[in-house]
């Protein structure tokens, strides 16, 4: 495919993907006192109990500009096919976040994108909110059975799914550090930025890797402590979906964490969908969308 075709491909599946109504969450409720740390709940449509309860974390490159709302109607999909969905906010980045640029603090640039992520509010965020996820679920969810919990996120909310998974694995002294593994029945990461060498090499997102660390001068010790490629082997069973036209989120990106996988010794399931991009993974319009539920289904159930 020529590179004119494959933008206009991806431009075709964006609009597709962001072109449904949001769909309000039948329960919301924080877990710290920050605007940004709420979870939605969508319930199972079928009013079924003892449903597997998914954890649906957004993607949008870590920059506050994309929020929850651009996956309700993958949350309510998800719904309408039997699970509870808890569908996860935390702090991004945005205009008002220094950035580094060869080792020279500045702030972003006029007409650029804002910078990705907050160090360390970002993954304060996911941690405190998988913390507190099996209390709030079994209370704004009583039906959810919250003993089955599958984390799935699409882009740079795959990092971030596949970063909680690997939480038992920091190096010590992280504040993020689990004494045990996290009771997961496994990840489904969609289109994931999971492995930081590889997705900088890139420039996937326009460096946003880089500016989640906080530049060059802490790449290398922040990385220890948030590349999914590097908090491996975890044990618990990892699922990634990969679209193969993916133009923002490579193929690359994915290999290279299954093959960082593979050394540690563990096993990562990898999904390759032909004639597929970046975003029909969260089109509930797409049937890239059904696979995707099929993956989780295959974890939670």
């Amino acid at each position: 495919m020529s590179d004119s075709a494959a933008r206009d491909r991806d431009v075709a599946e964006t609009e597709s993907a962001f072109a449904h109504p949001e769909v309000a969450p039948d329960r919301s409720a924080a877990y710290g006192d920050h605007p940004d740390q709420v979870v939605d709940f969508y319930a199972p449509r079928d009013g079924r109990t003892g449903a597997p309860l998914v954890v649906l974390l957004h993607g949008g490159a870590w920059r506050a500009p994309y929020d929850r709302a651009h996956v309700s109607p993958l949350a309510d999909f998800l719904a309408r096919r039997g699970f509870a969905v808890a569908s996860v906010e935390y702090r991004r980045g945005g205009d008002d976040i220094p950035q580094q640029r060869d080792g020279a603090e500045s702030t972003r640039a006029s007409g650029a994108d804002p910078v990705a992520g907050r160090w360390p509010e970002t993954f304060d965020d996911v941690a405190a909110a998988m913390d507190a996820m099996p209390v709030l679920a079994a209370r704004e969810l009583p039906g959810a059975d919250v003993r089955r919990i599958v984390v799935t996120g699409h882009s740079a909310g795959g990092h971030l799914a596949l970063w909680a998974a690997a939480r038992h694995v920091l190096p010590e002294g992280s504040p993020w550090r689990l004494p045990a593994p996290p009771p997961l029945r496994g990840v489904v990461a969609l289109a994931p930025i999971a492995d930081f060498t590889t997705a900088a090499e890139l420039d996937v997102c326009g460096g946003a890797v880089a500016q989640l660390l906080g530049g060059k001068a802490d790449f290398e010790d922040r990385a220890a402590q948030a590349d999914p490629g590097v908090l491996l082997p975890t044990g618990i069973a990892t699922a990634i979906v990969q679209g193969v036209e993916d133009i923002v989120v490579p193929q690359a990106v994915s290999e290279a964490y299954v093959d960082a996988a593979a050394r540690s010794g563990e096993m990562v399931g990898l999904t390759l969908l032909g004639g597929v991009g970046h975003f029909p993974l969260i089109d509930p319009a797409a049937d890239a969308c059904a696979v995707v539920a099929e993956e989780i289904t295959q974890l939670a159930w």
